[in-house]
């Protein structure tokens, strides 16, 4: 029997702007620093914003480049562009003027809305406008063109598979790929996110931003705005501790999203026992694996309010989630595990045929449901690569256990070989996080000519400690099997992060080869 859908259309996003602005209209919406606007107040701006883009040319499906840091103008224009049924693109305000050129070429981007902190990106070439945030001399500044009398524009008609958002993966490989995210699959994974990371949130409920809009936490807001509760924006555009922690007090807020890193920066600090946070309901951290060690200290100091989740850009972080029960009264045997199946998500540990592999056997991590993005845009080869069998291969490679709880062993590409024996760093990295002078450390292999690969370990130490490579080393002797442990073991003052707080071991690496040419 043949089928031909019939209805396709989807809500537009930026229809709960409007939601909320009718329903509470006076209630907080975003703050920044000394600076708030209500619901109200909020959609008149994504209105006006969207009346400029329109002004200027935009319409359904014309691409929205964005270079910023975090402001309410960058989170405005998600808004502003998915109201005509543009496509926002958003780009890592840390890249370099190529980067973002590259991102224009691929996107076919006909605006582009820049900070005026970043001049030398106004000037690539494509875009046919460059608008401002903030006085520049290389456009227009926005917020002056929307105070300017303006016909607010029609929510346009989306459907489902229209494209909302250009997502840019990080690039760690060659230059970065776009992942397309739809109307509808964002729509999915907003109510999906509400379902299992921070169920029954409101009005009431403010939500930290610590990370760039343009990437995860970007996500984060859309269900706050799905809920009308408020975001608020540390003021400075550092790291600070002790502003975060200010703000979570000041502002009762209920939750935040973060990655490791940074959630253990953050509850190692010392203000962290100056303010009260006990208004904390859900900490949520993804884009790496939280050792365990790490998870015990962050429930010490802030109680049972973790929430873990796994996921890629691709599938809009929606593959699995560890809730904060599963944090709380933690069973020993699942240690290293991210959780289950997110809901609505089937998740496959598969082989390099495909083949689906049986309880604790490790392979592929793969996954199929609506939080799947729609394919990387003008990239058939890397589609084909990715894809298999209608599941997205996500290059993680791990195993499942009898109740369903996903274990990761790492990236494909973070393995190595050693003498013939496959070695994933993660079982290494947490073995050598149980010693109390290790704070950080990153395991990986480098090339050797006898061994093919051997492992090398970069580590900081906890203050205090005073440890030597060899050390580390002995301490590993009765915890893993002889060929895992690391034939070199570097102590560092730090280990280079991505930028957005992540340990990148692409970075690490470079690091030690630096170091190690400037030593011959």
């Amino acid at each position: 029997m043949t089928y031909q859908p019939y209805a396709t259309r989807t809500m537009n996003l930026a229809h709960y702007v409007e939601q909320q602005a009718r329903r509470l209209p006076d209630r907080p919406a975003f703050i920044w620093g000394d600076q708030s606007w209500d619901w109200a107040s909020f959609d008149r701006r994504v209105k006006a914003m969207a009346a400029v883009f329109a002004a200027h040319g935009v319409g359904h499906g014309d691409p929205v480049l964005v270079q910023s840091r975090n402001c309410n103008q960058m989170f405005e224009s998600f808004y502003a562009a998915v109201r005509l049924g543009a496509v926002w693109v958003p780009a890592n305000f840390r890249g370099a003027p190529d980067d973002l050129a590259w991102m224009a070429e691929l996107s076919g981007a006909k605006l582009l809305l820049c900070d005026a902190a970043f001049p030398d990106h106004a000037k690539i070439p494509g875009p046919e406008t460059v608008l401002a945030i903030g006085a520049a001399d290389f456009g227009p500044d926005i917020d002056v063109l929307m105070a300017q009398p303006h016909d607010v524009p029609p929510l346009a008609a989306v459907d489902r598979d229209d494209m909302a958002w250009l997502f840019f993966t990080s690039g760690t490989t060659g230059r970065p790929k776009a992942s397309v995210l739809t109307q509808g699959q964002l729509g999915f994974v907003i109510n999906n996110h509400l379902s299992d990371l921070v169920p029954g949130i409101g009005p009431d409920d403010p939500a930290l931003v610590v990370a760039p809009l343009s990437h995860g936490a970007g996500l984060h807001q859309m269900l706050m705005v799905a809920k009308g509760a408020p975001a608020v924006l540390p003021g400075g555009q550092s790291f600070n501790p002790a502003e975060i922690w200010a703000l979570i007090e000041k502002h009762r807020v209920t939750s935040m999203f973060t990655v490791p890193t940074i959630l253990k920066l953050m509850v190692e600090a010392p203000e962290v026992t100056e303010h009260d946070h006990s208004s904390l309901k859900y900490v949520i951290y993804a884009g790496a694996p939280m050792y365990r060690t790490d998870q015990i200290k962050a429930l010490e100091v802030l109680g049972p309010v973790l929430v873990q989740y796994f996921g890629l850009g691709e599938v809009t972080g929606s593959i699995t989630v560890l809730p904060r029960e599963d944090h709380d009264a933690f069973d020993e045997t699942r240690t290293g595990t991210c959780g289950f199946p997110r809901t609505g998500m089937q998740i496959e540990i598969q082989s390099d045929d495909g083949t689906v592999l049986g309880p604790n056997q490790t392979g592929e991590i793969c996954v199929a449901g609506p939080a799947v993005f729609a394919g990387y845009l003008k990239n058939p080869e890397a589609n084909a690569k990715s894809f298999r069998n209608g599941f997205f291969r996500t290059g993680d490679l791990g195993h499942m256990d009898e109740r369903g709880y996903v274990y990761l062993t790492g990236r494909a590409s973070d393995m190595y070989i050693s003498g013939g024996s496959n070695i994933y760093p993660l079982e290494i990295e947490e073995k050598i996080l149980t010693h109390p002078g290790v704070s950080e450390v990153a395991v990986f292999g480098m090339p050797d000519p006898n061994w093919g690969e051997i492992g090398v370990a970069v580590a900081t130490l906890t203050e205090g400690h005073d440890l030597a490579p060899e050390d580390i080393t002995a301490y590993l002797q009765d915890k893993v099997a002889s060929y895992k442990i690391p034939r070199q073991v570097h102590i560092w003052e730090a280990i280079p992060k991505s930028g957005y707080g992540k340990m990148a071991k692409r970075l690490v690496r470079d690091e030690l080869e630096r170091r190690m040419a400037a030593q011959t």
